[in-house]
């Protein structure tokens, strides 16, 4: 199907065999286009070209006259980056609803595709599935080091490019082209100078709790307005949300606020203009934030009502990342070493005896081998990260 194998692919084969049409987001270049070239349609349409996306923009209804005129029975539709012509999805939602064809949709951003503040997009309509940056499992034959996946991020085109100098120059354009021009554009954002600000900021913060008031401060902009950049972020999918897990039986100063992960390493690096040369004390939260974005990826591959959380007590208890799944949790600690130890379980025992639900604990580590720390928490390898998922 491509040249890496990509997990999304099973469940996007299932929906096209069950006749299901197929919403696939996901940020620019992890690899949608790819995916869908390759299969047989009838009509592929590609809005980022400036000239069938002003012929669809002056003509909506060109798209039902053409499916209509089809001589297959079932045609199948490719549109990529569908939210470029918002008006084609009322047509494409006719054309689903009397089964005049199968659609598989891309887009890089949910934040037009969104209408009035509903969320659904094209509800029950379509399978939504997501595209990510590479996870560990489509790189195993690459024998990629922890160290250039936090540098360099995860995307096909940057992991695949040998050059160290032309992944620089190819994520700085991306930045710069992706980043800054197309997500001003769908955001309207009228104070260009505070959003570049606040974009280099929130790269620099990425993986943090995040403060909106002293964004808001270094920014120049209002805690509201700090609020919707954010927003702005994820609803371009350039950004992940992860909120805090606030209830608790007995603690009473658990913190709320959540935290944003921008979605790659690499783009986050250059983002928050940072160079490769990054001291070693760094790297334990660059991990932390990959481990973050794996599980995440990971989550998304199964179809099954998931969510990663995070715990922390104002006290100084806290747990880098929770995975809520089948009605429990599943604390995981990240730690930067080679020799982890009991010590490193702390925190995972805190949070085990707090929450009925929540049975083993993990550390993710830089160890060859899983070790057992105590009865209840085992380290892992980087590399065995999905292994998380699977014992419980």
């Amino acid at each position: 199907m491509s040249l890496l194998p990509r997990e999304i692919e099973n469940r996007f084969k299932k929906a096209l065999d069950r006749r299901k049409s197929i919403l696939l987001l996901g940020p620019r270049q992890t690899g949608k286009t790819t995916l869908v070239k390759h299969l047989n349609a009838d009509l592929y349409i590609n809005l980022a070209r400036p000239s069938e996306r002003q012929a669809y923009e002056k003509d909506p209804g060109r798209l039902t006259r053409e499916v209509e005129a089809m001589t297959p029975e079932f045609p199948l539709v490719i549109i990529d980056e569908v939210q470029k012509v918002i008006p084609l999805l009322d047509a494409v939602q006719d054309l689903i609803d009397s089964q005049s064809a199968q659609f598989i949709l891309t887009g890089s951003s949910a934040r037009k595709l969104r209408r009035e503040g509903d969320a659904n997009l094209l509800p029950g309509r379509v399978v939504v599935l997501r595209m990510d940056p590479l996870l560990t499992s489509e790189i195993e034959s690459l024998s990629v080091s922890i160290e250039d996946l936090l540098l360099y991020g995860s995307l096909p085109h940057i992991i695949l490019e040998p050059s160290i100098e032309n992944r620089e120059e190819d994520l700085f354009s991306y930045v710069t082209t992706y980043l800054e021009e197309e997500i001003r554009s769908e955001a309207l954002v009228r104070n260009i100078g505070a959003f570049s600000n606040f974009l280099k900021l929130a790269a620099l913060e990425s993986g943090s709790i995040a403060n909106f008031h002293k964004l808001s401060q270094d920014v120049g902009v209002s805690n509201p307005t700090i609020s919707e950049y954010f927003q702005i972020l994820v609803d371009c999918l350039v950004a992940e949300k992860v909120d805090a897990l606030s209830h608790s039986r007995t603690r009473k100063k658990l913190i709320k606020s959540s935290k944003f992960l921008i979605y790659d390493l690499g783009v986050r690096r250059i983002a928050a203009g940072e160079g490769c040369d990054i001291p070693e004390k760094y790297m334990g939260d660059l991990f932390e934030q990959w481990v973050g974005l794996e599980l995440l990826r990971l989550l998304r591959t199964f179809p099954q009502k998931s969510a990663l959380l995070f715990w922390r007590d104002q006290n100084g208890a806290e747990v880098d990342w929770v995975v809520e799944k089948d009605n429990g949790y599943i604390p995981v600690e990240v730690k930067w070493t080679k020799s982890p130890s009991s010590r490193d379980a702390r925190h995972l025992h805190t949070f085990i005896n707090e929450y009925p639900n929540s049975s083993k604990g993990y550390v993710i580590c830089q160890i060859p081998r899983a070790q057992k720390l105590t009865d209840l928490v085992t380290a892992l390898p980087w590399k065995e990260l999905h292994r998380v998922l699977e014992n419980n």
